[in-house]
């Protein structure tokens, strides 16, 4: 699991913000499957809202600008992000999100090896709506300001609290990665964190091209393309 801070600015919240009061809602249920029928409530933005294809385009070209979640993510492809809402005690009950969804044009299959959330709300505007991630050493509850992302891999149990006072609205994306495996991504992960560090050093020269065949090589062997 990665946080990533301030992907947007404020301004760029704020904007992001406005502009969705102009978007066309809908009860999440819409695009539930059959498992999350039972335990989602709340909102999403249309699929077929212009507005909101327009901003979940720029939020995603935005993400694969972004050095550190491609280092993270080494993104193969990116879904198009989609908008929610939670209030009234609205919540999403514990559920791991599907393995294999529809592209974006619905006449493909994406694999869904990452997920990843962009809180849009300050967490002083509202009450629960933490996102409560079993990462496998234990439950972390995340709830971070608005305009930093959590990323996360999609095979892990996850659970939206009940939000109980307040609005919360967030942006979820899935990601594709060019490593499908989670222990193999999080490897190149730090390793690529390692080589950039040492880039800053001039007298490592020598072991960051070492490390930088090392990461090649590996991600070569790992890669699907």
């Amino acid at each position: 699991m990665l946080m990533i801070s301030d992907l947007l600015d404020a301004s760029e919240v704020a904007a992001y913000r406005e502009a969705l009061t102009r978007a066309q809602w809908q009860d999440g249920l819409v695009t539930a499957g059959s498992v999350s029928q039972s335990v989602k409530q709340n909102e999403q933005v249309t699929s077929q809202c212009e507005l909101g294809q327009a901003l979940a385009d720029k939020l995603r070209q935005r993400l694969s600008q972004h050095p550190l979640f491609i280092s993270a993510a080494l993104p193969q492809s990116i879904l198009r992000p989609r908008f929610n809402r939670y209030r009234n005690n609205g919540h999403y009950g514990l559920h791991i999100d599907s393995a294999i969804m529809a592209s974006d044009d619905g006449k493909g299959l994406f694999r869904s090896d990452l997920s990843a959330t962009l809180f849009l709300s300050d967490p002083d505007s509202y009450s629960g709506g933490e996102l409560s991630i079993d990462t496998g050493f234990g439950v972390q509850e995340v709830k971070l300001p608005a305009g930093s992302l959590v990323l996360y891999a999609t095979s892990r149990w996850h659970q939206v609290e009940p939000v109980t006072a307040g609005e919360r609205v967030a942006a979820i994306c899935w990601i594709q990665s060019l490593v499908a495996a989670d222990t193999q991504r999080e490897l190149l992960f730090d390793l690529d964190q390692s080589i950039q560090r040492l880039q800053q050093l001039a007298e490592a020269r020598a072991e960051h091209r070492q490390l930088t065949g090392v990461y090649n090589n590996l991600l070569r062997q790992w890669a699907i393309t």
